[in-house]
């Protein structure tokens, strides 16, 4: 599970980047229930261009116009790192690339973006007087994180190496592959994260043949939220499907080409 008591190599921020900020502001409101606040003087020209997304008052993740050039609209997710510095140099030594090098955010904490060897894009945070987001693991939030990449035995070493991470194996049902779930270093089972997924490239087209990471956010009912996905210009790749022990879940793309997983969690057997 994703907490908010971050612990270095956890998953703590997450952003969209966005060609038409309002409009994506507009589709993940109708979806995910999320309100969006604009960052700066509201006359600026580029006020809305970025901007927080909360939930219930909480802030939950951050959207942002996207500015680079040939770049696909997706989400980015941040792992938390007692020294960005330090993680940069880690990244440049296993073979990972540097996509926006160590900045300052106002005192809120210093960030940083990578690619790793195989093509996945991630980021790291060090918290400042901002810790991350303030809610997850709840209807509406994160809850889960997945790569989906071309060498899963390249990126176990390269993440573990830089994060500790551990994983263990589980067989997908239907001869689907082999699933690893990750766990920040020295933590508990319970603590478990994200997963990744070893697909050949012809399954990635979404991303040109890339491996990617992308966001699973929990919802009271996945068919209901799937509804709203495509109601709202959104389209459905994947499911809606149970999945023994996790819940049901489907994967959406939003309007401009951002892919999400939705999931209802599965209920607990009685003791």
């Amino acid at each position: 599970m994703i907490t908010t008591d971050f612990v270095p190599g956890s998953p703590c921020w997450i952003d969209l980047g966005a060609p038409d900020v309002p409009a994506a502001a507009g589709f993940y409101s109708a979806v995910l229930g999320w309100q969006f606040q604009g960052m700066g003087p509201q006359d600026a020209p580029d006020a809305g261009d970025y901007g927080m997304f909360q939930r219930d008052g909480k802030t939950v993740a951050g959207i942002g116009k996207l500015t680079e050039e040939g770049a696909r609209s997706a989400w980015m997710i941040y792992f938390c790192t007692p020294d960005a510095d330090a993680t940069t140099e880690a990244v440049e030594r296993s073979g990972g690339t540097v996509r926006v090098t160590p900045m300052d955010a106002d005192g809120e904490g210093r960030m940083a973006q990578f690619t790793d060897p195989q093509g996945g894009q991630f980021a790291v945070w060090e918290p400042g007087s901002t810790k991350g987001m303030e809610a997850a693991d709840q209807p509406g939030t994160l809850c889960w994180t997945e790569l989906y990449t071309t060498d899963s035995a390249a990126a176990k070493q390269f993440y573990g190496g830089l994060f500790g991470w551990t994983t263990d194996d589980m067989e997908m049902p239907g001869g689907g592959g082999t699933y690893s779930m990750i766990t920040p270093a020295g933590q508990p089972a319970e603590r478990m994260h994200g997963g990744l997924l070893e697909v050949p490239s012809e399954a990635l087209a979404l991303n040109s043949g890339r491996p990617y990471w992308h966001p699973v956010f929990a919802v009271e009912d996945c068919d209901a939220t799937v509804a709203k996905v495509t109601a709202n210009g959104g389209s459905l790749l994947m499911g809606p499907d149970d999945a023994e022990d996790v819940g049901r879940m489907a994967l959406c793309v939003d309007p401009h080409g951002a892919d999400f997983v939705v999931l209802t969690p599965a209920t607990p057997a009685p003791a």
